[in-house]
């Protein structure tokens, strides 16, 4: 057995930190807290899947790794978390089931093994992607990309989108019986850095029936919710109506997809457990953003930096995160890259002085953080994609044509746009972010937001690199799950 721990970070996509503590809904994630360390403050530094996982990896804000809307990939400008653990020796492997999340955005560095689990069988070509054309559409694109690369690959990867996967669950089945399998199979001792992206419980909301029954009203079914419209960007429009039941129905369904992935968590652990590696491990659950659903007239992760979508679970077991006590500290999500090479006693100094996060392992002996800051740093999806696939934009929504920063204390959060607001929250009288009291309390909205500008001075920010965005098919499989393009 390795000397050193092994690193296993799991990010349950798009959950809800209010779902994800609680035992009736995640009971695995409930026991692993009442043995390990669950923070009660970690706030994501972004509040969609592209630029949240790229300051996971890099331990740097939005601003400064320069993943976001405007430009869809992770440049190589900054060193990400797992080329250190390779660097030092660790066998490193990634598991995703989210588009975003991949080689063409620029997340394979450092990966011994980078699994895209919307794929059969692996491959740079994207044609297992084409979901949501027309007949006659897909047949030309097929015709086009079947040849591209290896025919037979790209045909299995194509009867798998269609046939397969998308009739199941969203990859978790497969995501973790494979990772059983590498487990089992494993023949060396080096430690190993795993992280695994669970796509549960991202829109649409498909959970199994047995999961999601014991979360729904007494007088309703399974076959009603499922009923229920999922249809985001035609609710923030205006142009469908949810009623209250209809929104506690969707919600039900959400948390069927919370302890569906609940579930997964269990098998992965108990893998672990059978592969004799569970005593060595570190084992860190996280969300890279929550929901809204219908939370101030929001449906879907965008357009805003409520606390429904930065407020994550984070929970961290084994070595030095354990007795079960609450981490109470402001943490933020990109804090997590120094405290696990802490946790696994790498060095990587060049790596360190980079990252702008600072680690909260009990050893560190780092003061608690003051404050943590948040950023949209552009609307996604835009303007234009929504007049693209809502035909016109009402005028309503033309408010979300903004960049945002939070910045958030014990406190107060304070929310500023690019387009001159401010927004001040009373984080203890007003949890759920309904007041603004920035009138109420202008100093402290002038506290807050000088503490923003010189955070903003600290930033070796990514600048003006023009706009890159994702190609060809891969933007079905993204509008599929919610992100129009």
């Amino acid at each position: 057995m390795a000397t050193q721990p092994n690193v296993v970070v799991v990010v349950a996509d798009t959950t809800r930190v209010d779902d994800a503590y609680d035992s009736q809904v995640a009971p695995t994630i409930a026991e692993l807290a009442t043995t390990g360390t669950r923070a009660t403050q970690a706030v994501s530094a972004a509040p969609w899947t592209l630029p949240s996982h790229a300051s996971l990896l890099t331990g740097t804000p939005p601003s400064e790794h320069g993943a976001h809307a405007d430009h869809e990939r992770l440049d190589d400008r900054r060193p990400l978390v797992s080329e250190q653990f390779q660097d030092a020796g660790y066998e490193t492997v990634c598991v995703s089931n989210n588009t975003w999340l991949s080689a063409e955005s620029g997340f394979d560095r450092g990966f011994d093994e980078f699994r895209q689990m919307w794929q059969l069988v692996q491959s740079d070509n994207a044609l297992s992607e084409l979901v949501d054309e027309t007949e006659g559409s897909r047949a030309r694109l097929v015709a086009r990309k079947l040849f591209d690369g290896n025919p037979v690959v790209n045909a299995a990867n194509t009867l798998y989108r269609r046939l397969v996967r998308d009739r199941s669950d969203d990859g978790a089945q497969r995501s973790t019986e494979w990772i059983a399998d590498w487990l089992g199979d494993r023949s060396t001792d080096r430690p190993f850095f795993l992280l695994a992206n669970y796509l549960e419980p991202h829109l649409d909301y498909r959970p199994p029936k047995r999961t999601t029954e014991r979360h729904l009203p007494d007088d309703a079914t399974y076959e009603e919710a499922m009923a229920v419209p999922q249809e985001p960007w035609e609710y923030l429009a205006g142009d469908l109506e949810l009623s209250d039941r209809e929104l506690r129905l969707l919600r039900d369904l959400y948390r069927g997809e919370v302890t569906y992935f609940d579930e997964q968590l269990a098998a992965l652990r108990e893998a672990l457990v059978a592969a004799g590696e569970w005593e060595n491990t570190i084992l860190v659950v996280t969300a890279d953003h929550g929901e809204n659903v219908g939370d101030h007239g929001l449906m879907d992760h965008q357009y805003c930096l409520y606390d429904t979508l930065v407020h994550v679970p984070l929970v961290i077991h084994g070595g030095a995160f354990t007795g079960g006590d609450d981490l109470d500290d402001l943490v933020s999500l990109v804090d997590l890259a120094p405290t696990l090479l802490d946790a696994a006693g790498v060095d990587a100094p060049g790596a360190r002085e980079a990252f702008h996060g600072t680690s909260f392992h009990p050893d560190a002996d780092a003061s608690p953080r003051e404050f943590v800051v948040s950023e949209y740093m552009a609307p996604q999806p835009s303007m234009a994609a929504l007049e693209r696939n809502l035909g016109e934009v009402p005028d309503h929504l033309t408010r979300f044509d903004r960049s945002l920063r939070s910045i958030r204390t014990d406190e107060h959060k304070l929310v500023r746009g690019s387009d001159g607001s401010e927004r001040l929250y009373d984080l203890d009288a007003d949890p759920g972010e309904t007041t603004d009291v920035s009138e109420a309390r202008p100093e402290v909205v002038t506290d807050l937001s000088d503490a923003l500008d010189d955070w903003l001075d600290t930033v070796d920010a990514a600048g003006d690199r023009g706009s890159v965005s994702i190609g060809g098919e891969r933007k079905e499989r993204l509008e599929q799950l919610g992100y129009l393009q």
